[in-house]
Formats: C-alpha cells, sequence, structure tokens
C-alpha cells in the first residue's frame, strides 16, 4: 500500500451526532479517501460514538478505530494516533468539528510548495462558536510566528509534517487538563522550516455544540490555569533569546493564559487560597517581565499585572469584577485587550487617551498613568466615499476619525493626506477640509462619542508628484492625538477597484489603483507599472460603404482622461510625411469610430497614437485580412488603395491608375 499523503487523528468521547459528519468530511475530501488514513480513538464513550465509528471504518479501508477506556482528556487519544499514524502529514481533527472538502489538499498543496512543516487553514465559527481570525487575513505562503499572528491560535487542528513530528519527538502533555495543545503546537511552531497559512478557503468549521460540552467552554480551576500560563512562559524562555522576539510571543500568554488565570483565582471561594495564588502569579509575572513586554501588552493587560506584582488582591479581584461587568470574560483569544465591547470611558489630556478602569489617578495607590494610557490602541475608522481622477487632480472625499474620540474640536489643520512615494523618504501632506457627518456613530459605543465633523474633501494637484508609486493614507486627527491610516481598505461601493489610467495635459501617466490584499489605494505616476499602450486598442478596419478613399477604423482607448486632439489614427509615409485624423471618443467604454481619409498618393502606415506635451505612446491598426483594394474616380481618371501584403502594420499604397499599364495587363491575361 502506497503510503498516505495525510493522517487525520480523531479524538472522541461522546461526540453524537456530530462524529458522523466529522468522519464524513474527511472521506469526502477532495484529495481522495485513498490517499488519507483515519485514525478514530474512542476514549470510553457511553452515548454510542463507539458503535458509530465501527459502523463508519466498515466502508472505509483506511480507517481504523481504537477503543479504550476513558483517559479524561484529549491527549492521550492523540498521542495514541500519532503512535500509529503513517501518512506524510498528521491533521487533528475533533470528534465536533467537520472540513471543508478541499481544506486537506490545500494545505497539503501549500506545505509541498513552500516546504512547510505546519500549515493552518481559516477557521469558520458555527453555531455561534468565535473562531480565530487575525491570522487568516491573507494567504501566507511562508512566514513564522515573529512574523505573522500565527502563534495567537494554538489549537492542534493543522497539518503537519510527521517528520517534523517524529524528529522531535513531539507528544501532548497528559500532566495538563487544560492547554495540553499549546506546548506541542508553540514547539512545531518554533522548529518548523516555514508555516503557511491558507485563508483563502474555509478549511475548518468549529462547531458550538448544543449540549455545551465543547472541552475548551469547560472550565478548569486556578491551579490549572496558572500551571499552564507557567508551562508557556518558561517554553517561550526557553526557545527565544531575550528580546523583542521573545516578547512578541510572551504578550499572547500574557494577554490570555494569564487573564484566564485571573478570573479562576477570583472563583476561589476562600481567602487563603486566593492569596496564595496571587504571590504564586506574582512571582511568575515578574519572572518574563521586561519593559519591552509591557510595551506590547494593552493597557488593561499592563495594570493587571502592576496590581498583581505588587500583591494587591483586593484591587485585582475589583479590576476582574469591572471587566465581568462590561462582558469581558467572553472575549476569545484574538482580542487584544479584555475590555467591554463598549470600551472603558476615556480621558484625554495632553494628547493623550486614558481608558477609566479602577483606580486611575487615586493617590493612595499611585498607580502609573501608563497602566491606563491607551493612546496606542486607538485606531483610526474610514471610508472611501469617491475617488475621482482627472487631467487635473485626484479627488478625494469619505469620512475618518479616531474611534471614541470625538471630533468637536477638527480644524481645517487637524487632518491631513499624506502621500509616501514608496521606496523612497519623500512624502506629500495635504490639509483636509472638514465636513459634517451628522450621526456617524450613532449606533456605536451606546452614544458616548460624537464624530459629526469626521468628513473629509481634498483634492491632489498631480503636476507636483514626481514618477513613482505613491501610497495614500489619511493622518486623522482630534484632540491633539493623530491616528494614520492607508486609505481604500474600506470604501462605498462606487469606488471602483479597478484600474483608472489617464494622461494629463503635461503628458504624464496617473494610474489610480488598489494594491493586493487589503485594497489600499496608490497613485503610479509614469507608468511605474501601468503602461499606456494596453489602453490603445485597434479593433477593425474597413473601407466605407458610403465616401470613396475613406477607411473607417474603430477600437477602444480606455484611459479615464487625455487632453482633447491628443489621440490620432497617423498616416506615416517613408518620407517623414504624415497625416493625422482626430480620434473623439464616442461611447463610454472608450470605443471610438473614426473616418480616416486614403486620398494622398504613396504608401502610408497607420498607427493609433496619443501625443502629449511632446510624449508619444503609438500601437498599429494591425493589418486586415478581408480588406481588399478599392477604386474611385477623381476629376474623371481611376485612383486605387490597397494594403500591402506581408507588412507587421496595416500599409496602404495609394496612386492614380495608369490607363496604358492596366490595358496591357489586361490583354496578357488573354
Amino acid at each position: 500500500m502506497p503510503v498516505p499523503e495525510v493522517t487525520v487523528i480523531i479524538a472522541a468521547f461522546d461526540a453524537m451526532p456530530y462524529v458522523t459528519r466529522s468522519v464524513g468530511s474527511v472521506l469526502g475530501q477532495s484529495l481522495g479517501a485513498d490517499r488519507i488514513e483515519v485514525i478514530a480513538v474512542d476514549d470510553g464513550s457511553t452515548d454510542g460514538t463507539a458503535d458509530e465509528l465501527d459502523r463508519l471504518a466498515e466502508r472505509a479501508p483506511l480507517m481504523h478505530v481504537i477503543h479504550q477506556p476513558n483517559s479524561g482528556g484529549p491527549a492521550g487519544p492523540r498521542n495514541l494516533g500519532l503512535d500509529r499514524a503513517t501518512g506524510r502529514y498528521v491533521f487533528f481533527l475533533d470528534a465536533d468539528d467537520h472540513l471543508g472538502s478541499e481544506a486537506l489538499e490545500r494545505m497539503v498543496a501549500a506545505a509541498d510548495e513552500n516546504g512547510s512543516d505546519v500549515v493552518l487553514g481559516r477557521i469558520v465559527g458555527e453555531g455561534g462558536r468565535r473562531a480565530p481570525g487575525s491570522m487568516f487575513r491573507r494567504n501566507q505562503p511562508s512566514t513564522d510566528v515573529f512574523a505573522s499572528r500565527v502563534y495567537w491560535t494554538l489549537n492542534p487542528m493543522k497539518l503537519f509534517r510527521r517528520e517534523l513530528i517524529d524528529r522531535l519527538r513531539l507528544r501532548f502533555d497528559t500532566g495538563l487538563s487544560i492547554g495540553e495543545d499549546q506546548p506541542f503546537v508553540a514547539t512545531a511552531y518554533l522548529e518548523a522550516a516555514a508555516i503557511s497559512v491558507v485563508a483563502d478557503y474555509d478549511c475548518l468549521y468549529w462547531v458550538a455544540r448544543e449540549d455545551g460540552n465543547n472541552i475548551t467552554a469547560q472550565e478548569h480551576g486556578a491551579r490549572m490555569r496558572i500551571g499552564l500560563f507557567r508551562k508557556m512562559t518558561e517554553l517561550v524562555a526557553a526557545h527565544t533569546p531575550a528580546g523583542p522576539g521573545r516578547g512578541t510571543l510572551m504578550h499572547r500568554h500574557y494577554a490570555v493564559e494569564l487573564r484566564d488565570a485571573v478570573l479562576q483565582l477570583s472563583r476561589e471561594p476562600q481567602r487563603e487560597v486566593q492569596d496564595k495564588l496571587l504571590y504564586e502569579l506574582a512571582d511568575l509575572v515578574a519572572l518574563h517581565w521586561t519593559e519591552g513586554l509591557a510595551e506590547r501588552l494593552p493597557a488593561v493587560v499592563r495594570l493587571r499585572c502592576h496590581l498583581i506584582r505588587h500583591r494587591l488582591l483586593d484591587e485585582l479581584l475589583t479590576l476582574v469584577h469591572w471587566e465581568l461587568d462590561r462582558g469581558a470574560a467572553s472575549y476569545g483569544i484574538t482580542t487584544l485587550a479584555a475590555t467591554a465591547a463598549t470600551g472603558p470611558e476615556l480621558q484625554v489630556d495632553g494628547g493623550r487617551a486614558y481608558a477609566l478602569y479602577p483606580y486611575f489617578r487615586d493617590s493612595t495607590l499611585n498607580i502609573p498613568d501608563d497602566c491606563y494610557d491607551i493612546t496606542a490602541e486607538l485606531r483610526a475608522r474610514h471610508r472611501v466615499d469617491s475617488a475621482d481622477i482627472n487631467a487635473t487632480g485626484l479627488h478625494l472625499a469619505g469620512h475618518a476619525r479616531i474611534h471614541r474620540i470625538s471630533t468637536r474640536d477638527v480644524t481645517d489643520v487637524t487632518t491631513e493626506l499624506v502621500l509616501r512615494k514608496r521606496g523612497t523618504d519623500t512624502e506629500r501632506r495635504l490639509p483636509v477640509h472638514h465636513t459634517p457627518t451628522p450621526g456617524l456613530g450613532a449606533d456605536e459605543d451606546g452614544g458616548l462619542y460624537a464624530y459629526e465633523m469626521a468628513g473629509y474633501d481634498v483634492t491632489v494637484d498631480l503636476a507636483s508628484l514626481t514618477p513613482g508609486l505613491w501610497d495614500i493614507s489619511l493622518a486623522v486627527g482630534a484632540q491633539g492625538i493623530v491616528k494614520e491610516a492607508r486609505l481604500g481598505s474600506s470604501r462605498a461601493d462606487s469606488v471602483t477597484t479597478a484600474t483608472t489610467t489617464l494622461v494629463t495635459d503635461a503628458g504624464t501617466a496617473v494610474a489610480l489603483y488598489t494594491t493586493k490584499p487589503y485594497g489600499n489605494l496608490t497613485l503610479d505616476v509614469g507608468e511605474t507599472r501601468h503602461r499606456i499602450p494596453p489602453h490603445l486598442r485597434v479593433t477593425g478596419a474597413a473601407w466605407s460603404a458610403d465616401a470613396p478613399a475613406t477607411l473607417v477604423v474603430k477600437g477602444r482607448c480606455t484611459l479615464a482622461s487625455r487632453p482633447g486632439g491628443a489621440l490620432t489614427i497617423r498616416a506615416g509615409g517613408p518620407d517623414g510625411a504624415e497625416e493625422r485624423t482626430p480620434v473623439e471618443q464616442a461611447s463610454s467604454d472608450g470605443a471610438f469610430t473614426v473616418r480616416v481619409p486614403c486620398t494622398t498618393a504613396g504608401e502610408r502606415e497607420l498607427t493609433l497614437r496619443l501625443a502629449v506635451a511632446g510624449k508619444e505612446w503609438s500601437v498599429p491598426v494591425p493589418p486586415q485580412p478581408s480588406l481588399k483594394p478599392t477604386r474611385w474616380q477623381r476629376l474623371g481618371l481611376p485612383w486605387y488603395a490597397k494594403p500591402l501584403p506581408g507588412r507587421d502594420v496595416l500599409t496602404l499604397r495609394v496612386g492614380r491608375v495608369e490607363l496604358l499599364k492596366a490595358v496591357r495587363r489586361r490583354l496578357a491575361k488573354r
């Protein structure tokens, strides 16, 4: 038997009726059931899961079912599956979740193409279950834990290269009753040659069980949560040197595992137990605490850590209850700060924004303002409502504001449009004109913040920009706080995502386009990437039916704008003489029809030419196989025009018919 591409390991305990769909989603993979090994471990189920697995295995030759007494968690069953896996890759699937039909094929392809040891497929929640999302904003063929957000999802529902697992002798920690998957996944991440992210396909469906018995939904005590926090911070410290990289990974554990440990500590009924756990936590937090780590953490996490490090139990419990009152405990790991959906009230002072968490500027505690400073966490919310470009300039309009900072004091110098020339230090800043936006944000944050003057209106003089790529941002200001955001990712439906190209009166080609993957607006000045000739095209040429010696040329010019009279059909001769016929755009899609007189004796090559301020772009009028010679009378004498064969450009020879030669040719044919 050939080696399977993938071994899918399913640890199942009382998973009816979900396990039927789970296994079925594996056997129905586009990769092919004959290339997938399924190892299902029944962990002492009592609800019919065991019988259902046996039934499914009867029709799947590569499916193996193992029955064992209940082990108390998924770690043991997964390890047993690993011991028997033979596939090149391993994928762990929970018995209540299921796969998209192309998931394994896409993930295996990503691993093979990029030499990846771990592949993350996009996860979507089903039935109300929250799924991580920040790491799935775009495909990432090859990345690592420092250059991406992959470390913020440590569940094992990923594709792992089995050679990596065997080399590292990776197994799930059976000593952890919660988070047993985190050391396994984190170690694989850190030792992987590369990590891939498949973000353009729904690979895994995370299902919220109706009975609420997802293992991740169950509560675990403070001791277990503290144990997980200790385990993961020790692992990170052992695998990464002190510095920014370590801080990047510690951020996740101080923001999530520590938060969960404190939440469970607050539920301990005995005060002396809470005191003991707090002292233990204080030592753990201080062990890896650095100013670099503190700078990465959201303010509420810095405050939490301050209270822990200073062993302020009552104040810590007050903070926990304050957060719980605002729904913080329901936040998933993709949320950087465990704050309420509406957020705390703010105080702006000296160009800094402070969240009014408990004990702000309490003179008896003297907690540093830094534990409340959320200025770095604020984000600009923005939208482009119109983006119109013509020969005179680029006009942008829309609205932008800093979330939770009212716009009551904005002026026409508060917010600026910022254009940066890519690859250089050159930038242009233009003040915008603020416009009213009544009611904007009224349905957010309980209506606490007014954004009545968040509109912007600005025009960019294209002549002020030198050739190159210019990225467009908005520096949004309010109450002394400024936040910058790239424009274009949020835009009205009327704002096209296609490239819009024009030629100015100065002969400069300018294209407005959106970059991938986020759709940000960029100006291409001077054909850095977007050439003019592809916008010029001749689609056909034929003799006029109602006018002798007149060639009807059809084509298309898809430029958004060009100077009047700049586009012509040029008939050029070898002696340098030429005739130009202006082309006028006749339809919204750029299609045109132009009548070109062909009455001047001699040879003429026909081209479609755009000429502005000494610059020229041209495309040939292609030869027309169906175009035959034509004759007409001028002053009683016969004339002819005929296309010359064997040319790459439509070339016409025009002349008077010499009667004597014509008679001789006719006689010769007889």
